[in-house]
């Protein structure tokens, strides 16, 4: 095990306690159709509408700390509880975690990247690429059915409301298939489509990136995410009071963040990049796929480099402590041979292979911390 302190058990992903997977799950029941899979323990009442509202990157911790730009917002979590997204905390496994109710283990959407076992190179399970290419097929490597697709297959009317981009996209086709999609990018629009759509009995769900984004380039902490923060709760308060009455809206999240504070290379240290063929993941959460036989030298001397910088832990380690869910086979390789998550507000980046661009980010996200995992699900009824 790393030197780090071990992962304590509340910072492992939910199996019994499902959070984020069990969010949508709520919703479906709510609506009156039975799905299998987790609760949330939302204990939503019965009706005919439901709005579920995710803000990527809107941390629990940070909401509680912003709060003052957010007045609508403070009155929705006064109270309340956040639900723990999966690891690693990053959108592409939150998000398909939030639709099909099943971790990461068993949808293979492990990180931001990973070893493309098409190629070995790296594949982006956002922007569904590959270097070298091709990518695989977006719904033969995402089978587990989504909640959206049960819903529809009981004659619910659902809508996903997202920037115009995502229409048809490989993240859209392999973790939020289902829906019928309707772009809209500027966040007043999407609010006014999700209006338009909710007059129908059924279920909208609304995805805002934007605040990720902000929080990516200047940080949580800055005054232009709590400026963009103010935006997102307007627009909330304009969907609450508009919505059609006892329409039941929930507000949530794919994960949270940390402003990271320092930096380790792999490319500047040779005890870090020595039996290392390739680093994915994010810096946050990294996949390291090591040269044969050199998975245990390699996870020996990141732990001795890193020290209480990194939770360091081997495949196999991974996989018995339940880090990913369980691992479907076909995923076993996919995941690292090392498996490396960010301790404290430490990023491990990688100069051979990320931009000076991403590796500059000063928001960042996807390890065990609960300033990353921890998101709200809090529910107001129209």
């Amino acid at each position: 095990m790393s030197t780090a302190p071990a992962a304590p058990a509340d910072l492992l992903p939910p199996t019994a306690t499902p959070g984020l997977a069990g969010v949508l799950g709520d919703a479906a029941r709510s609506l009156g159709t039975e799905v299998g899979g987790p609760s949330a323990g939302l204990a939503l009442a019965p009706g005919s509408r439901v709005c579920v509202v995710l803000v990527d990157g809107l941390g629990w911790e940070a909401v509680q700390a912003r709060l003052g730009h957010a007045p609508v917002l403070r009155g929705l979590v006064r109270g309340g509880e956040p639900v723990r997204a999966p690891y690693p905390s990053t959108t592409a496994a939150s998000l398909a975690t939030f639709a099909t109710g099943v971790l990461p283990g068993r949808t293979g959407m492990l990180g931001y990247t990973v070893r493309s076992p098409l190629t070995g190179g790296l594949l982006n399970l956002v922007s569904w690429n590959a270097h070298p290419g091709p990518p695989p097929e977006p719904t033969a490597w995402q089978r587990e059915p989504t909640t959206f697709e049960a819903l529809v297959a009981a004659g619910s009317t659902v809508t996903s409301l997202g920037p115009t981009r995502f229409a048809g996209s490989g993240l859209t086709r392999a973790a939020l298939r289902g829906p019928a999609f309707v772009g809209a990018d500027a966040l007043e629009d999407r609010v006014d489509a999700a209006l338009a759509a909710l007059r129908r009995p059924g279920l909208v769900y609304l995805y805002w990136g934007d605040l990720d984004k902000v929080g990516h380039h200047e940080g949580w902490s800055s005054p232009e995410w709590g400026e963009h923060l103010g935006m997102v709760d307007a627009a909330l308060g304009q969907l609450l009071r508009r919505a059609p009455r006892g329409t039941t809206v929930i507000v949530c999240a794919d994960h949270g963040m940390v402003d990271v504070t320092s930096r380790v290379d792999v490319a500047d240290v040779p005890h870090l990049s020595a039996g290392v063929q390739l680093v994915a993941g994010e810096p946050r959460a990294s996949h390291v796929y090591c040269e044969p036989g050199e998975a245990d030298a390699v996870a020996a001397r990141w732990r001795d480099v890193l020290g209480d910088a990194a939770w360091v832990l081997t495949r196999a380690e991974a996989i018995a402590a339940g880090l990913f869910g369980e691992v479907a086979q076909r995923f076993h390789d996919v995941v690292g041979d090392v498996v490396v998550a960010a301790a404290g507000t430490t990023a491990i980046v990688d100069s051979r292979t990320q931009t000076p661009a991403s590796i500059g980010l000063i928001g960042m996200h996807g390890s065990l911390t609960s300033a990353e995992t921890l998101v709200p699900a809090v529910v107001e009824v129209t």
